[in-house]
């Protein structure tokens, strides 16, 4: 079995961030058959079977990569909320940290929290490589907001996949 690059289970204040299971996708069908939370990304809703196979994507990104995206559940109530950690499909430019919260949980603040915590398990985890990007829609401003708050600084914007998409490089360590 491939060794993970990185913890497979963090913990923030209020969150556990942990590796996806097959039970989470229903959770995140949730949040892939919502129309504002596709917008940007995926460009549409998509089925139960294609939440499925996209949490598939997600959980199977570490078997390939050594590293992957995080289930996020809320500590309090043990929903799952969503998703954050490092992302790098193969058209990607570089590793990406990504966030993905169901609408239900936007607004308080744990998307921020989520990308704070795996900035800091990116620089344990990969000190000589450079920071992570966030690699994000023009017109998404909410999560041009997070990436913001969280010290990415905006780098570059690029033509991808048939919309504008801007570079956010989160801050070096030091």
């Amino acid at each position: 079995m491939k060794q993970f690059e990185i913890p497979p289970r963090l913990e923030s204040e209020r969150l556990v961030l942990r590796m996806f299971c097959e039970a989470d996708w229903a959770g995140m069908h949730a949040h892939y058959a919502n129309p504002e939370c596709t917008r940007f990304t995926l460009g549409r809703v998509l089925s139960e079977g294609e939440s499925w196979r996209q949490t598939a994507t997600l959980a199977g990104h570490w078997l390939l990569r050594g590293y992957g995206p995080y289930a996020l559940e809320e500590k309090a109530s043990g929903a799952l909320i969503g998703a954050a950690g490092l992302w790098y499909p193969a058209d990607f430019p570089e590793r990406e940290i990504k966030w993905a919260l169901h609408p239900d949980w936007w607004g308080r603040g744990y998307a921020s929290e989520a990308a704070r915590a795996v900035q800091r398990m990116a620089r344990a985890a990969y000190p000589e490589a450079p920071p992570p990007i966030s690699f994000i829609h023009r017109d998404n401003l909410a999560s041009i907001r997070v990436a913001l708050s969280v010290g990415a600084v905006l780098e570059n914007e690029v033509d991808f996949r048939g919309g504008r998409f801007q570079i956010y490089r989160h801050p070096s360590p030091g």
